[in-house]
């Protein structure tokens, strides 16, 4: 992103189509403190991707190359991490729930986490002791069915809190593994705080990616359990470099993770960075504009289909972050997200197929966008996307809500009729 296309005249709070965006002029100033990324370094990265390779079923999920939906758009090259296929649960969220109980086990165990091994835990000497502990956690869905998965492989009990509205079928999908499962009268942060009361009054472990005063080190292992996604798709991209890199933005413990990924791997050379929020849960991009250097937290409904994204409050853990990494950060409706369900589900002849649910597909429904409405060129051009650009995005789950998916992919497709 070149210094000219930085400076255009764009105010902070700009809007085409109820889609906003927030250009951050901080991030590529140089000598300016940022926050320090170190625990995102490759050696951690290393560290975490041999853990989860100690996983049984653990294989990496595929990056594919959208190459004439990139030509159709006019950039060099488009790819997108397929994270419907992680460990059959059809969603990310494994990665970072798993690196981040087996440290908390290891904690309650007495057992030394230097080259940790997700079999020690399966040995008879230590089943006793961990069927007596009980995790807990709060989530939208895909989190939740991960701790859940986790805590059956292990022996150990979960309890999981999910916000009003929840999906039924998302709930099913967390009781399959034996957990107890509730929906509140409340949106997820709600959930979390009552994941947090509870873990306090009765001794739980708590599980959660959303860091709080005094709660931080399990929130931070789970976002360096992220970190196995980004050392992945490097890998696959056998140095071939990217110049942009999308990603949806929910707590932040994902994006915030992987900007600090790529901050620590390129330094000032590391690609253009892209936050993406729904509209009505957008807390990264509304703290952003406030411009006080602080979260700022959104409360209410937070009524969005990208579920996985209704989150009002930022994780302080990712803020600090995304506040001094990330160049843009944009809010956008839900219509975005159904183009790139469509864009993806139906794509050109010649291209794979991603299967990828309402809180994965925003992104490349927003590059989508970009190039093919008139009224996003000039974030298309501050950002330096053209026939150059190698773009980096995360389907970050695949149908998890499987009525919904039909529902949305039924829909016209895009590609036809935009």
């Amino acid at each position: 992103m070149t210094n000219d296309r930085v400076c255009l005249p764009l105010t902070k709070g700009m809007i085409v189509k109820e889609v906003k965006w927030f250009l951050n002029r901080e991030a590529r100033k140089q000598g300016t403190r940022k926050v320090f990324t170190g625990a995102f370094s490759s050696r951690n990265a290393a560290e975490v991707r041999r853990f989860h390779e100690s996983m049984p079923r653990y294989r990496p999920t595929p990056l594919v190359r959208l190459k004439n939906l990139a030509g159709h758009l006019g950039v060099r090259d488009i790819r997108v991490k397929d994270e419907s296929f992680r460990f059959s649960l059809g969603a990310f969220k494994a990665l970072g729930a798993s690196f981040a109980l087996s440290r908390a086990l290891a904690g309650r165990l007495r057992l030394p986490t230097d080259e940790l091994s997700f079999s020690i835990f399966l040995q008879d000497a230590f089943r006793e002791q961990i069927s007596k502990i009980t995790c807990v956690t709060a989530t939208d869905g895909n989190h939740g069915r991960a701790v859940a998965w986790l805590a059956k492989q292990l022996g150990c009990r979960a309890v999981v809190y999910m916000p009003k509205g929840s999906a039924d079928v998302r709930l099913r999908n967390i009781q399959e593994f034996g957990a107890e499962v509730s929906i509140i009268d409340g949106n997820y942060d709600d959930a979390v705080r009552l994941a947090e009361k509870h873990a306090a009054e009765r001794d739980w472990l708590l599980i959660q990616d959303t860091a709080r005063p005094g709660y931080e080190k399990i929130p931070l292992w789970v976002m360096q359990g992220y970190m196995t996604m980004c050392d992945e798709a490097l890998e696959q991209m056998e140095g071939s470099m990217v110049t942009h890199v999308f990603v949806q933005c929910g707590v932040g413990s994902f994006s915030g993770a992987c900007q600090a990924f790529f901050a620590e791997r390129y330094g000032h050379q590391r690609p253009v960075f892209v936050v993406v929020e729904p509209v009505n849960a957008a807390c990264y991009y509304a703290s952003m504009v406030k411009g006080n250097g602080k979260p700022h937290v959104i409360k209410g409904a937070l009524n969005t289909i990208m579920a996985g994204l209704a989150c009002g409050e930022p994780s302080p853990l990712a803020w600090g972050i995304l506040r001094d990494y990330a160049d843009l950060f944009i809010s956008c409706p839900d219509e975005v997200t159904m183009t790139g369900m469509r864009v993806l589900g139906n794509p050109l002849a010649g291209d794979q197929r991603v299967i990828s649910g309402e809180s994965g597909a925003v992104t490349v429904g927003l590059l989508y966008d970009f190039f093919k409405d008139r009224n996003y060129h000039a974030v298309r051009d501050v950002l330096g996307l053209d026939e150059s650009s190698s773009v980096l995005a995360f389907s970050t789950e695949g149908a998890t809500d499987p009525e919904m998916y039909q529902k949305i992919l039924s829909g016209e497709n895009p590609l036809q009729t935009l």
